[in-house]
C-alpha cells in the first residue's frame, strides 16, 4: 500500500495550526498588583476547596427541605405465600383444620401499589431546614473570607516577586561596576600608575558581587515559583509584573474612623463571623423545634388479587400524630451544646470586631512610617551615588587608590538594598491597609 501523501496546502494549514497554538501556550500575562490578588482569589487552590464546601452546604439544604415535602412511591409484588390454620385465632369445632392447625397455600398474590406520604405539620423540620439554609449562606460567606485570603497571599507573593527582580537589578548593577572598577585597576597596572594591590582588591570585589548576582537569581526564581503557585498558574506560563516598586503609590490615606466604618461594613471575615452566628442560632432553635409533635398524613391505593386476570382495588389512608415524651435527656444535651456554642461564637464576633479597630490603627501607623523610611532611602541612595562618583573620578585620577572606591560601592550595595526593602515595605503596607479594609481585591 503507497503511503499517503498530504498537500502541501494541507501541510501549511497544519504547520500554521501548531505554530498558533506554540505561541499562544507563550503568550506572556501581564499582571499588575491588583490583578494578582483578584486571580488569586477566583483560582487558587483554597479558594476553590471552600467553594466546593459550599456546594455541599447547598446541597445538604435540598436535603433537610425533602422532609417537608411530599413523598410518592410505587411497588410491583409478585409471590406465593402458606399460612398456619391456626395462627388466624379461630377455632371452629369440628372443622375442616385440626386444632394444631394446618398449612393452608401456597397461595399466589400479585400486588401493584403507589403510596404517598405528606408532613402536614412538623415545626422541627422546618427550623432544621432554615438551619441548615444558614449553614449554606455561612458556607458561601466563609469561601468568601478564604478568597479575600488567598487575595492578600497572592499580593504578597507579588510583592516578593517585585522585590527579587529589583534585587536582581540592583545585584547587576554592583556587578558591572565590580568589572568596570577592575578594568580601571588592570589599565592603572599597565600604564604604570597603579598598584598590584588595587587590581587584586577589585577583583575580589568583583568575585563577591558575582556571588551576590548568582544568589539575587536563585532568589527571583523561588519567587517566581512562589507566585506560580499562589495564583494556581502552571510553572510553564510566562507572566510579566506589570507594576514596578519605583513607581510609588502616594494616594492619600483614609481617616481612622472612616476607615474603621468601611472594614466593618465589607470584610468578608466579619460576614463570615456573622453568617455562621446565624447559623448557630438557627441550630438552636432547631433543636428546641424537636419538641413540639408532628403530624403527617399517608396513604396507599393498588390492585391485588391471586392472578392478573382479577385483581381488586384496595387503599388504606391515615393520619399520625406524633408527639415526643421522653428521649433520656437527648433534646437536653443537644441544646445545652448549641448553647456553648453560641456563646463561643458570639465572643470570636466581639474580638473580632475589636481586632479589626486595632488592625486598622496598626496599618496606617504602617504606612505612614514606611512613607518616611523610603524618603530616607532616597536620600542615602543618592549620598551614596555622589560619594562613589567622587571616589572613582580620584581613583582614575590617580590621586587615590581604590580603596575608597571599594568602600564606596560596598556603600552604595547597601544603600540600594536599604531602598529596595523600604519600597517592598511601603507597597506591603499599603496591601496590609487594603487587607485590614476588605478592598484587597479592589487594588490597581
Amino acid at each position: 500500500m503507497p503511503p499517503l501523501r498530504r498537500s502541501p496546502l494541507r501541510a501549511a494549514t497544519a504547520l500554521a495550526v501548531c505554530s498558533g497554538l506554540a505561541a499562544a501556550q507563550q503568550a506572556s500575562i501581564v499582571l499588575t498588583l491588583g490583578d494578582a490578588a483578584r486571580l488569586a482569589a477566583r483560582q487558587s487552590a483554597s479558594v476553590q476547596v471552600s467553594q466546593a464546601r459550599a456546594d455541599q452546604a447547598d446541597a445538604r439544604v435540598t436535603q433537610r427541605r425533602s422532609e417537608l415535602l411530599p413523598n410518592l412511591s410505587a411497588t410491583v409484588q409478585d409471590g406465593e405465600r402458606t399460612f398456619n390454620s391456626a395462627s388466624f385465632g379461630i377455632t371452629i369445632p369440628g372443622g375442616p383444620f385440626p386444632p394444631g392447625g394446618a398449612v393452608l397455600g401456597p397461595v399466589r398474590n400479585y400486588d401493584l401499589r403507589a403510596r404517598a406520604s405528606v408532613t402536614l405539620l412538623d415545626y422541627g423540620a422546618w427550623q432544621r431546614t432554615r438551619s441548615a439554609q444558614s449553614s449554606a449562606t455561612a458556607a458561601r460567606a466563609d469561601a468568601a473570607s478564604v478568597a479575600d485570603m488567598a487575595a492578600n497571599i497572592g499580593a504578597i507573593a507579588y510583592l516578593r516577586s517585585l522585590r527579587a527582580d529589583a534585587v536582581l537589578r540592583a545585584r547587576t548593577a554592583d556587578s558591572v561596576l565590580a568589572d568596570e572598577l577592575v578594568g580601571i585597576a588592570r589599565e592603572q597596572v599597565r600604564s604604570g600608575v597603579g598598584i598590584g594591590l588595587d587590581l587584586t582588591r577589585a577583583q575580589s570585589q568583583a568575585a563577591a558581587a558575582r556571588a551576590q548576582l548568582i544568589g539575587a537569581r536563585g532568589e527571583n526564581d523561588r519567587a517566581r515559583l512562589d507566585l506560580y503557585r499562589a495564583l494556581g498558574l502552571p510553572l510553564d506560563a510566562r507572566v510579566v509584573l506589570g507594576d514596578s516598586l519605583a513607581a510609588r503609590d502616594r494616594a492619600p490615606l483614609p481617616f481612622y474612623q472612616d476607615a474603621v466604618v468601611l472594614a466593618i461594613k465589607v470584610r468578608p471575615d466579619l460576614a463570615a463571623a456573622a453568617a455562621q452566628l446565624e447559623a448557630q442560632r438557627q441550630s438552636l432553635s432547631a433543636s428546641r423545634a424537636d419538641r413540639f409533635p408532628t403530624i403527617g398524613l399517608a396513604a396507599d391505593q393498588g390492585a391485588t388479587g391471586v392472578t392478573t386476570d382479577r385483581m381488586l382495588n384496595t387503599w388504606t389512608w391515615g393520619v399520625q400524630v406524633s408527639i415526643p415524651i421522653f428521649d433520656g435527656f437527648r433534646r437536653s444535651g443537644r441544646e445545652a451544646e448549641q448553647s456553648a456554642a453560641l456563646r463561643e461564637l458570639e465572643a470570636r464576633d466581639r474580638d473580632l470586631r475589636q481586632q479589626v479597630t486595632i488592625e486598622v490603627r496598626g496599618a496606617l501607623l504602617d504606612v505612614r512610617s514606611a512613607v518616611e523610611q523610603s524618603d530616607a532611602s532616597d536620600t542615602r541612595l543618592r549620598l551614596a551615588e555622589q560619594e562613589l562618583a567622587e571616589a572613582r573620578d580620584r581613583f582614575r585620577a590617580g590621586v587615590a587608590g581604590n580603596a575608597d572606591v571599594i568602600t564606596a560601592s560596598l556603600s552604595l550595595n547597601a544603600a540600594r538594598t536599604q531602598q529596595v526593602d523600604a519600597l517592598t515595605q511601603l507597597r506591603a503596607a499599603r496591601v496590609a491597609l487594603a487587607r485590614v479594609m476588605g478592598t484587597v481585591t479592589k487594588l490597581p
